[in-house]
């Protein structure tokens, strides 16, 4: 990653004045953003796309899964996410989204791809940069560019100087700021799976510009469904600020995780101490769990720690405890399995976090990779939110997907990874006759 430069200056976010509206011309006269691509149609891209086009803008939606393309066509969402099959099917049906496998011209183009960590734990931006080749043969001048991927520091400026490369016919912020033909901006996205829909329109947005007028170009983009505060920056600042978050989530659920693994190892309940320690007017810990899952945050830490590995030591323990936590759990099973002759073993859930489908990064996966690989028992998965097992799980003989209530029953053991709200509804009486091994504390007073 490059070197960290000298800080650049923080934007004045000027008041948003309600005369202003999306019809407007925008900074520099540049003309009125009509059509947007966004590329990339995942939990994130999706749902936004679909805003944009519930606003009035035309939307041409980028992905390379085929069948992403065909279903979104179709007016159906390939992820599960509240409301957004009915706003879909409308924007659809209207004209106002089309889903294709290579980018058209637009006057705005949002990447959302995925940027995961390679082995070494460092960023993986080959979908980005395969994202913004893809776009730079369409780009005309006035158009803006907006990366949302959550990325490392420095990561729109190389944005920048690789489409340069791409079209030295075009000038740049990073060369030409405040009159460059492209604007170039980044936007983190901040949602919550299951909840998207609501929070893309609710929550503060961070708005980086590469120069104050890509900053002000991109607010324009978003100001068609955001209604909660719009914050401009500098690019650096909106790439660091959207690591910071979810760097301090994973600390935090770090010293709960930490801090269950020494109850139980002490006989004593975490859930009670958690409790009792949380009345406390300044402490707030928050709920342990059997590890850290989705797309944030057991990445985006890296990000930072990627930058300067030596000031950063507790980001790596905090990763550490949580991505040791998975391990801890399938251990604590095996050795309570070791009870019973042929154990059968409930695992109920495997997506990363309650009432969703998306099994990124899930800590329940691995642990019940892990307990698979060892022929700890047969092995009766319940995910009320999937059809099928993921590769990780599938084929194999003494793995099954069913529901709950029929894993329940034939278990011997039963491990809550998830606390879905399905999952509320178990018979408590049935449990009393298993070993149950709660990770999430779904079974305590207080859960419901």
């Amino acid at each position: 990653m490059a070197p960290f430069n000298a800080p650049q200056p923080t934007f004045e976010a000027p008041d948003r004045s309600p005369a202003q509206s999306a019809s407007s011309v925008g900074p520099n006269g540049r003309r009125p953003i009509e059509t947007v691509s966004v590329v990339g149609l995942g939990y994130v891209g999706l749902p936004t796309a679909a805003l944009l086009a519930s606003r009035g803008l035309k939307v041409i939606g980028v992905d390379l899964k085929a069948e992403a393309v065909a279903r979104i066509n179709e007016g159906r969402a390939h992820i599960a996410e509240p409301d957004l099959d009915m706003i879909l099917s409308a924007v659809v049906q209207a004209g106002r989204l089309e889903a294709c496998s290579s980018p058209k011209p637009a006057d705005a183009f949002l990447i959302a791809v995925p940027t995961p960590i390679n082995r070494d734990k460092k960023a993986d931006m080959r979908a980005v940069e395969s994202a913004l080749a893809s776009v730079a043969p369409v780009l005309k001048r006035g158009d803006l560019i907006v990366i949302e991927s959550t990325s490392p520091v420095g990561t729109t400026e190389r944005a920048a100087a690789q489409l340069r490369r791409l079209r030295p016919d075009l000038t740049f912020p990073d060369h030409a700021p405040e009159q460059s033909d492209i604007l170039v901006a980044y936007c983190p996205e901040r949602i919550l799976p299951g909840q998207t829909l609501r929070e893309l329109v609710d929550n503060a947005r961070i708005i980086g510009g590469l120069d104050h007028a890509s900053a002000l170009r991109a607010r324009e983009v978003y100001a068609h469904f955001a209604m909660g505060q719009m914050m401009l920056a500098t690019s650096r600042e909106a790439e660091c600020a959207k690591l910071a978050e979810n760097a301090f989530r994973d600390v935090n659920i770090a010293y709960a995780n930490e801090l269950s693994i020494l109850c139980e190892g002490m006989g004593v309940d975490p859930w009670a101490v958690i409790r009792m320690a949380n009345l406390h007017p300044r402490v707030n810990i928050l709920s342990p769990g059997p590890g850290v899952g989705g797309h944030c945050i057991p990445i985006d830490p890296w990000f930072l720690h990627q930058a300067m590995p030596e000031e950063t030591p507790l980001i790596a323990a905090a990763r550490s405890v949580n991505d040791g936590k998975p391990q801890r759990v399938a251990n604590r099973v095996q050795k309570l399995a070791k009870r019973f002759r042929e154990p059968a073993i409930a695992v109920l859930g495997l997506a990363y976090k309650p009432n969703v489908d998306d099994l990124r990064e899930s800590p329940a996966v691995e642990i019940a990779r892990i307990l698979a690989d060892r022929h700890v028992g047969r092995l009766l998965v319940a995910e009320p939110n999937i059809a099928r097992l993921p590769d990780e799980l599938a084929g194999r003989p003494d793995v099954a997907l069913v529901d709950c209530a029929a894993a329940v029953a034939e278990a011997d053991l039963v491990v809550i990874l998830v606390a879905h709200s399905k999952f509320r509804m178990i018979d408590r009486a049935a449990l009393a006759s298993r070993v149950v091994v709660d990770t999430v504390g779904l079974l305590q007073p207080d859960a419901n």
